[in-house]
């Protein structure tokens, strides 16, 4: 791989994000919600296998007191409660409330209508060569990131 083409795919991971915040915008406003907060909603909704804030910090990489002030308010506001997690005192998990369900409704909507308009013109089997391409860059990072993690015991 060119070093140009490294950049290339750095730039559409930034453009892709900065798209896909424009496109949720309209339902930020009408749900009344702040786009970071419908971040961390989605985040926990589409993704139940991460309970924590430190979850969201880890795979979003977002910063921890932005999670933290963000959960704060989520719980106040009814869409998220805390539960301990037996046997770790110091864990807490975010399960999601009903009042969330219209939030979530909406947001997949938007990711939808987002991933629609990413791959429009392209035709299934580009799409299912791609998803297979992906899942072998997915396989291979997360390769390199276990030998960091054993090289750093």
């Amino acid at each position: 791989m060119e070093i140009q083409e490294f950049s290339n795919i750095l730039e559409l991971a930034e453009n892709s994000m900065s798209a896909y915040e424009k496109l949720c915008r309209p339902v930020c406003r009408e749900l009344g919600i702040n786009q970071t907060a419908f971040d961390i909603l989605m985040f926990l909704a589409n993704n139940p296998q991460y309970q924590t804030a430190r979850d969201i910090v880890k795979v979003r990489h977002l910063k921890p007191n932005l999670v933290s002030f963000h959960v704060e308010r989520l719980v106040q506001e009814g869409y998220l409660v805390r539960e301990g997690v037996p046997g770790d005192r110091r864990k807490v998990r975010l399960l999601c409330t009903e009042k969330v369900k219209p939030v979530v409704k909406q947001g997949r909507e938007a990711q939808r209508r987002f991933f629609m308009r990413m791959t429009q013109g392209i035709g299934e089997e580009a799409l299912r060569q791609q998803r297979e391409v992906m899942a072998a860059i997915c396989k291979n990072v997360e390769s390199m990131l276990d030998e960091e993690q054993t090289s750093d015991t």
